[in-house]
């Protein structure tokens, strides 16, 4: 009896050392984010860029997969699933973290169970959009036209993230306007340059290109000051609407993952974004740099998440009707 403890314990212990020793030679191998969309989105772009200055950074290539599917679902999945021993990161954005939850019945994981939030790495705004002939001028206008031609008035939006955003809008301004959904911004960018929609709030990459072409104007921003890949567009508060609506983009981990391991990222996530190139890269993007501790990044996905359930509570939003 004592022999079979004393192997035990033995053992325990050589198990332990080994953690240890794993933990600290971390990472002793390649990385893998898991990016939930399809390339060449600002979710992939952005991965790619702190992959590749985490991977200076840390001495081990940091490959980026993709695995896009309806509310980036399959690849929060998939890192749930993966073992929790930091090489297995996702990118993960609002979306997926605090909108899926208000807007399905039930998920295959749990935002605040399944993953320990790293820290983010940038937020973006939306910017109220028009086609670059439409007679508005402000948001003032667009309001009063929507009142006043209620069954012509209708705007674009590719997912329940940009919708619940902007019901938050109509709410705050009294519109008048109905939804059509469409499968991507760019769908979203397209129909409102066509005249098929009246608005849609884009997000910055659609936007700015649609913007600078000269197919849209920009109305407004949603951020609380001026984006500045947007500067001549005024913000919501600017032209006396008391709303502001931000999203982000970060870095989270299985849960189980090993607190050094998830300190040692969070640190090189605030270098990353700190970095001259990832800074340009981001301003080109119309992201701006963020980054903050596991710990404050989780407190806010938790007060985000009721806020949100509550928006689509109210308008009865459902992403499983």
């Amino acid at each position: 009896m004592i022999r079979q403890s004393l192997v035990a314990c033995i053992a325990f212990s050589v198990f332990a050392v080994a953690a240890v020793h794993a933990q600290d030679s971390y990472p002793s191998k390649p990385i893998k984010f898991v990016v939930g969309y399809s390339p060449g989105g600002s979710n992939d772009i952005l991965a790619r860029i702190v992959a590749r200055r985490m991977g200076d950074s840390l001495g081990q290539p940091v490959v980026v997969e993709n695995r896009p599917s309806t509310g980036a679902i399959v690849g929060a999945v998939v890192t749930k699933q993966a073992a929790p021993d930091g090489y297995t990161l996702m990118i993960g954005a609002s979306g997926p973290l605090v909108i899926n939850p208000a807007i399905y019945s039930a998920l295959p994981y749990s935002p605040q169970k399944d993953f320990i939030p790293i820290s983010t790495i940038a937020t973006f705004p939306l910017i109220v959009s028009v086609k670059a002939d439409a007679p508005f001028k402000s948001m003032a206008d667009l309001v009063k036209y929507t009142k006043e031609h209620p069954k012509l008035s209708n705007y674009a939006s590719s997912s329940s993230t940009f919708q619940l955003a902007t019901e938050l809008l109509k709410e705050g301004t009294g519109m008048l306007s109905q939804h059509v959904p469409y499968k991507g911004s760019g769908d979203s960018m397209k129909s409102v340059a066509g005249g098929e929609t009246t608005f849609s709030m884009l997000d910055p990459g659609p936007a700015s290109g649609a913007i600078n072409g000269k197919l849209l104007r920009g109305l407004a921003v949603s951020s609380e000051v001026r984006s500045p890949a947007f500067p001549d567009v005024p913000t919501l508060k600017e032209q006396g609407i008391d709303l502001s609506i931000q999203f982000w983009i970060g870095l989270f981990a299985p849960a189980g993952t090993p607190p050094s391991v998830v300190k040692l990222l969070e640190r090189e996530v605030a270098k990353a974004v700190q970095h001259p190139e990832t800074l340009k890269s981001l301003a080109q993007l119309g992201l701006t740099p963020a980054y903050n501790t596991s710990e404050v990044f989780a407190r806010q996905i938790a007060q985000e998440t009721p806020a949100w359930a509550a928006v689509a509570k109210k308008h009865n939003i459902k992403a499983d009707q």
